[in-house]
């Protein structure tokens, strides 16, 4: 034996004899809230001495592989008094924690120990938590707390305005954010066309934005992750709490359906705004509804039940003659199992529905709309050691489109029902995910998904000369919607086309002392659905429709690096990011697009390619009686779809233009500079005051460059596409809380919030649009602004 292998053989052999001389054991278990036994998403279960500690995951679920001994073990969670406990770790132990809230503190917070303000040092990055606290403290427009207005205060977030519906990150499309409610996809966030989201905050338990650095557990959109987790529902004792708004109230009721075992939660709001326009002659409509439900049910320590449920619709109507009813239902049963005490899994069974209804007496006809997806997934998470934790799963969904379905509303309308060509598919994904702690100050998070996507056989497809959907009239200059050459019709069990990813992920973390840290990561993302939208803010109406034989996937390249730093022992935090997306297929349309009952779209799509960068600043105060944050984004997205490749026709060679010439045009959502500011202050216990201010370029558009007479007629012409801008967007709201003293002591306790939106009453764009004055002959522009000042009043309570 050769002296290299002599002393590799005896660090090996030491290093066995280590190992089995320093037996390890595990403490694991769950984290609750005290008074509800609501389990705790990001508790910190740490041993301060060997700083070394791990998060509760989504069911509160945690595990920390010790050495023998004895240890106090620290629990701490952000608005709960801190548990520290001694534990004598002589063998594998099981430990519930129970934590309780801590009383309002007025004073400021003075940090003594490091160890209380201890970072668990994740490569996770581009993420943003908002508590549920802080959502209903921000003020939004008509009194109503909002978890999408609220994550518009963050860096990277924005939408097309006042009224618009969805969001969108980091220069994304609004098709391109992952809406999860317990874990079911959400496929229009918004009521009454984007006023509100379909969010209930009183409902809520936890919510996390991924921006990028996606973990490999998500897939099927490029943009973000936005994970919402509703309440379990309280087994202790029943607890209701509400409010009364200016346009909507809400009511929500848990209790336990056997103590400490099972619960459940029933929570439902609506608005009422539409039953005061018959007092000014109005028999408009416009309303929604929306109902939270959920069970849990605690059978041991190694299985616990859910069954949760949302079901939500609008009502938009103009006299009798037009009615839009549109919204969500979903549904999950979810089986949380412990295989060990290092082995987590979680088995959804998952249902989700968005339907679209037209009800058009005028014409004579009914319109609706949808699409459905069955999901199952399964999830299972390896505590190997406090250093080496992995994720690994699978899910399948698969997907139902009604692009459309008309129906006569009476047999006198001479309507004939037709039905667009419904759509099937499935998604199917694979995944693995590894979180390592290579050294106390370098750790990385690494992962693979392996997506697989199967369009199935549908009663019609066209077929074109070439397989070219869309022609280019090399004379004219335009795309025109080329003429089917035939129909192929096959059955569900056949494929039409098939499409397979694989979606690598990587995020690296180095630490620089316990207050400072610098991360980076990679992400490649797939997505096979489509949203068919040319508006700057997606509607109702718009349409879902399925990669296929013209429609392909997109894919997303994403590159971020940032540093990270705690000021003051935490009472400050600082936040940078750099990111750059690259996006290839982006869907672009063609001049005159039709997309409304369109059974032929690829017709009117081409495939582009698109492009996102920009830096993003968040700086927060954490501490004392002011607390908020400072947010400042400045970016760039933009998108181009060159020509396709020339082709020749009876000898003559047809050079394609591209879309914008072949140029890279701001996308709608392009917003050069974002800045926000939210504050909230505690004056004493009886008010608390809050405040934002917004601050965004104006988004792209397009305006007439010019304009030429044709029969009588004054028709404009426009230039490139989103070459110009709104003006700039900007506004200040404030509220006021007030809880009576008389709450003290009683179970029955209210809160008045007074809000005002808008407080200088800026006149912000929604649009702009060009006419010709018909007294003075000259053209003029006209704005459309939706809000300007709005007061509101809103009652809470609970008991």
């Amino acid at each position: 034996m050769t002296a290299p292998t002599k002393f590799l053989f005896f660090l090996f052999l030491n290093f066995t004899l280590l190992s089995f001389s320093q037996q390890k054991f595990t403490l694991s278990g769950t984290v609750s809230e005290a008074s509800s036994n609501e389990t705790l998403i990001g508790v910190t279960v740490a041993v301060p001495e060997l700083r070394t500690g791990v998060t509760t995951n989504e069911y509160g679920f945690y595990s920390i592989t010790l050495p023998e001994g004895t240890y106090k073990v620290l629990v701490s969670y952000l608005g709960f008094k801190d548990i520290v406990r001694e534990i004598a770790l002589t063998q594998n132990l099981k430990i519930n924690f129970q934590m309780i809230e801590e009383a309002e503190q007025l004073e400021e917070v003075v940090v003594t120990e490091d160890v209380e303000k201890m970072d668990i040092r994740t490569p996770q990055m581009s993420v943003n938590t908002l508590s549920v606290e802080t959502i209903k403290s921000i003020p939004v427009i008509l009194g109503e707390a909002d978890v999408v207005k609220s994550i518009l205060l963050l860096p990277g977030v924005t939408n097309a305005g006042e009224g618009a519906s969805g969001f969108n990150v980091r220069g994304g499309a609004v098709d391109q954010n992952l809406i999860l409610l317990d874990e079911a996809i959400i496929f229009n966030s918004s009521h009454l066309f984007g006023f509100f989201s379909v969010f209930n905050p009183d409902a809520i338990k936890d919510i996390k934005l991924y921006k990028g650095g996606i973990p490999a557990r998500y897939g099927g959109r490029l943009s973000s992750v936005l994970d919402i987790f509703q309440k379990e529902g309280n087994s202790k004792e029943l607890h209701a709490n509400g409010g009364i708004g200016a346009v909507a109230s809400r009511l929500l009721i848990e209790g336990p359906l056997k103590k400490d075992k099972a619960a459940f939660l029933v929570g439902g709001r609506g608005s009422y705004a539409h039953l005061f326009l018959p007092l000014f002659d109005q028999d408009n409509t416009a309303y929604f509804f929306d109902l939270n439900t959920k069970l849990n049910y605690n059978i041991n320590e190694r299985n616990s039940i859910y069954l949760s449920g949302y079901f939500g619709r609008d009502v938009f109507g103009i006299s009798e003659s037009f009615v839009n009813t549109y919204g969500n239902a979903v549904g999950n049963f979810r089986w949380n199992h412990l295989f060990s005490d290092k082995l987590f899994s979680n088995l959804s069974l998952i249902y989700s529905d968005y339907y679209y209804g037209l009800k058009l007496d005028f014409i004579g006809f009914d319109w609706n709309s949808g699409i459905r997806n069955f999901n199952i997934k399964y999830d299972l998470k390896h505590y190997l050691s406090n250093k080496l934790q992995i994720n690994y799963g699978l899910n399948n969904i698969y997907y139902s489109f009604n692009p459309g379905k008309i129906e006569p509303s009476s047999p006198e309308s001479g309507i004939i029902e037709e039905q667009l060509t419904q759509k099937y598919a499935n998604e199917s994904a694979a995944y693995i995910d590894i979180e390592h702690d290579i050294t106390d100050n370098f750790s990385v998070q690494y992962g693979l998904r392996f997506s697989h996507f199967i369009r199935f056989g549908q009663d019609e497809l066209f077929t074109y000369a070439n397989d070219n959907p869309v022609e280019f009239d090399p004379l004219a200059l335009v795309y025109r919607e080329a003429e089917p050459t035939g129909v192929l019709s096959s059955s569900r069990s056949e494929t039409l086309a098939s499409f397979s990813n694989f979606e690598p992920r990587l995020s690296l973390s180095y630490t620089f002392g316990p207050s400072s840290s610098v991360k980076a990561s990679y992400t490649r993302l797939a997505q096979y659905l489509h949203l068919l939208s040319n508006t700057s803010s997606p509607t109702p109406l718009d349409v879902w429709t399925p990669s296929g034989p013209f429609v392909e996937p997109q894919l997303l390249d994403q590159y971020a690096i940032g540093y990270f730093q705690n000021i003051k022992k935490g009472e400050y935090s600082l936040e940078t990011e750099a990111f750059y997306k690259d996006i290839q297929n982006r869907i672009d349309y063609i001049d005159g697009a039709n997309l409304i009952a369109n059974d032929a779209i690829e017709q009117v799509i081409l495939n582009g390619e698109a492009r996102a960068y920009g830096l993003e600043l968040l700086l927060r105060k954490n501490e004392g009686r002011f607390q908020g944050w400072l947010a400042y984004t400045l970016s760039r997205s933009e998108q181009r779809t060159p020509g396709r490749t020339p082709t020749v026709d009876n000898g003559r060679s047809n050079l394609e233009t591209g879309i914008n010439f072949g140029n890279w045009y701001n996308t709608p959502f392009d917003k050069t500079h974002d800045i926000s500011f939210y504050g909230n202050y505690d004056l004493n216990k009886k008010w608390n005051f809050n405040t934002n201010f917004v601050y965004q370029t104006g988004q792209p558009t397009n305006y007439p460059i010019g304009q030429f007479e044709f029969q009588g007629l004054t028709v404009p012409y426009f230039g490139l596409r989103n070459k110009e801008r709104l003006p700039d967007y900007h506004r200040i709201d404030v509220a006021a809380t007030l809880t009576p003293k008389k709450n003290e002591g009683r179970k029955w306790k209210t809160e008045w919030v007074f809000s005002i939106y808008n407080v200088y009453n800026r006149r912000n764009a929604a649009s702009i649009n060009f006419r010709r004055n018909q007294d003075t002959g000259v053209n003029e522009a006209i704005r459309t602004s939706i809000f300007g000042i709005v007061p509101a009043v809103t009652y809470n309570f609970k008991f």
